[in-house]
C-alpha cells in the first residue's frame, strides 16, 4: 500500500471519531452488516473524493466491508482531517490526502486514486470525473459508472453531458429526495452556523444576515439564521425562489443593495463572483463573509486580495482585509466551505441518509452494469424509499397503510 498522509501516529484520535459516527449512523451500520455478508463490491476498485472527515471515513469502511478495494482522497484542501486519514490507513485502506494541501498536492492526490483504474467513482464536486476525462482517458473503459454528491458536481456533469463529453454513467445522488431535502437543508443549515459560531464567537441575534441563493442549502442557512434571531435578507436570480423567500418571511433584494447593510454574508449558489469588488466597496466596517458552496470562487477572493491595502489574521480561520476605502471586512476559512474548513461538516444522522444513498447507488451501478444506457442517472425511486423507510424505522416512527378500498379509489380512472 502506498498511502500518502500527514502522520500515522494520529490514527487513534481518528478511530475514536469514526467510532462516534458509527454509533450515530444506524443506516450505515445495517448496510455494513449486509455488505459484509453479500460482498457486492468484490473485485471492484472504488476511487472516492469526498470531504475526508469521520463520516466519509465510515462510508469508506462500509464499502470496504462489501469487498471494495478503496482508493481515497479528500475533495477540499481544508476539509481533510489528518487523524481520520491516519485511522483509515491503520485500518488497511489506501489514502492520499492531508490538511491544507497545495493545489499541486491536491491534484496529485486526485491522480493517485485514479491511477489504479477504478471501476466505480464516488465524487464530491466533480474533480475525479474531470481528471478522468482529461488525464486518464485510457482508463475510462474500466469505469462502470460513478455517483456525484453535490449540486455543484451535477452542474459540471450536466455541462459535460450537454457537450457530449461525459463518457460513463453518473448517478445524481444529490437529487435524491433523501439527500437534498435533508442534507442540503437541515445539514447545511446547522453545519454552516456551527462553523460560523465556533470561528467568530459572535452573537447572531439582532444582526443582518445576507444569504446568497435560495436553493435547498440557502433555505437551510436562512432558516437557522432566523432561528438564531437574525434579520435575514436573501439574494436570488430565480424569480420563483425569490417569491418563496418572501413567503418564508425574508427580505429579497439585489446583492449591491444587501451589501450596504449586511453583518454576515453566506454564499450558497454554486456560481462564481457572487460577491465581487463592487459589493466589497459597499460593505460596512466589520462585515463577515463566508461561503458554503463547493468552490472558493463565490466570493471573489482573488480580487479582494488584489485590492486590499492591508491583511491581518484575526484568529484561526478569520482573515481581515482593509480596503482602500478604509473599512475592514473579514473572510472565514479563505472563502472555502465554512462548514467543513472551519467545522466538522453535517451532523452524523444527516450524513447517514446521504451516504446510505451513495452506498446503495454504487451497489446499483454494479448490479446493472450491463444495462446502464443513460449517462446521467436519477437515483432509483426504490433506493430513495428504502432509505426513507429504514430511517423512519430507526426514528421509531410508523406510517399509515392504504386499505384495499383506498388503493382502488386512487386507481379508479373514472373519478
Amino acid at each position: 500500500m502506498n498511502s500518502e498522509i500527514r502522520d500515522i501516529s494520529l490514527a487513534s484520535l481518528g478511530e475514536r471519531k469514526i467510532e462516534w459516527v458509527k454509533r450515530n449512523c444506524d443506516l450505515l451500520r445495517t448496510l455494513e452488516e449486509e455488505f459484509a455478508k453479500t460482498k457486492p463490491f468484490t473485485g471492484k476498485k472504488i476511487a472516492l473524493s469526498v470531504h475526508l472527515e469521520a463520516k466519509t471515513a465510515y462510508l469508506c469502511k462500509v464499502l470496504a466491508a462489501g469487498g471494495a478495494e478503496m482508493y481515497i482522497t479528500g475533495s477540499n484542501p481544508l476539509s481533510t482531517q489528518d487523524d481520520v486519514a491516519a485511522a483509515l490507513v491503520e485500518a488497511g485502506l489506501e489514502v492520499h490526502a492531508w490538511y491544507n494541501a497545495t493545489p499541486e498536492e491536491y491534484n496529485n492526490h486526485i491522480r493517485k486514486v485514479l491511477e489504479p483504474g477504478p471501476n466505480i467513482i464516488i465524487d464530491d464536486g466533480g474533480d475525479l470525473v474531470h481528471m478522468m476525462h482529461t488525464e486518464f482517458t485510457d482508463l475510462i473503459p474500466n469505469v462502470i459508472g460513478g455517483c456525484e454528491e453535490t449540486t455543484t458536481g451535477i452542474i459540471r456533469l450536466m455541462a459535460m453531458d450537454k457537450a457530449g463529453e461525459l463518457k460513463f454513467p453518473m448517478v445524481m445522488v444529490n437529487n435524491a429526495d433523501c439527500k437534498h431535502l435533508f442534507d442540503n437543508r437541515y445539514g447545511t443549515g446547522q453545519s454552516v452556523w456551527d462553523g460560523i459560531n465556533r470561528t467568530t464567537n459572535l452573537i447572531v441575534a439582532g444582526k443582518i444576515v445576507v444569504v446568497a441563493g435560495y436553493g435547498w442549502c440557502g433555505k437551510g442557512v436562512a432558516m437557522r439564521a432566523k432561528g438564531l434571531g437574525a434579520k435575514v435578507i436573501v439574494t436570488e436570480i430565480n424569480p420563483v425562489k425569490a417569491i418563496e423567500a418572501v413567503m418564508d418571511g425574508f427580505e429579497v433584494m439585489p446583492m449591491k443593495e444587501a451589501a450596504k447593510v449586511g453583518d454576515f454574508f453566506v454564499t450558497v449558489t454554486g456560481c462564481n463572483k457572487v460577491i465581487d469588488e463592487e459589493d466589497f466597496k459597499e460593505m460596512k466596517d466589520g462585515a463577515i463573509l463566508c461561503n458554503a458552496g463547493h468552490f472558493d470562487c463565490e466570493i471573489d477572493m482573488a480580487r479582494l486580495r488584489e485590492i486590499a491595502v492591508e491583511t491581518r489574521e484575526q484568529r484561526k480561520n478569520i482573515m481581515g482585509y482593509k480596503l482602500p476605502t478604509g473599512q475592514w471586512i473579514f473572510v472565514l476559512a479563505e472563502g472555502r466551505l465554512v462548514n467543513l474548513a472551519a467545522g466538522d461538516g453535517h451532523p452524523a444522522e444527516i450524513m447517514d441518509m446521504s451516504f446510505a444513498i451513495q452506498a446503495l447507488s454504487a451497489k446499483y451501478l454494479v448490479e446493472h452494469a450491463d444495462s446502464l444506457n443513460e449517462k446521467l442517472i436519477v437515483v432509483p425511486k426504490e433506493v430513495d424509499m428504502d432509505v426513507a423507510r429504514r430511517k423512519l424505522h430507526f426514528l421509531g416512527k410508523e406510517l399509515d397503510v392504504l386499505t384495499k378500498e383506498q388503493e382502488a379509489y386512487l386507481n379508479n380512472s373514472s373519478l
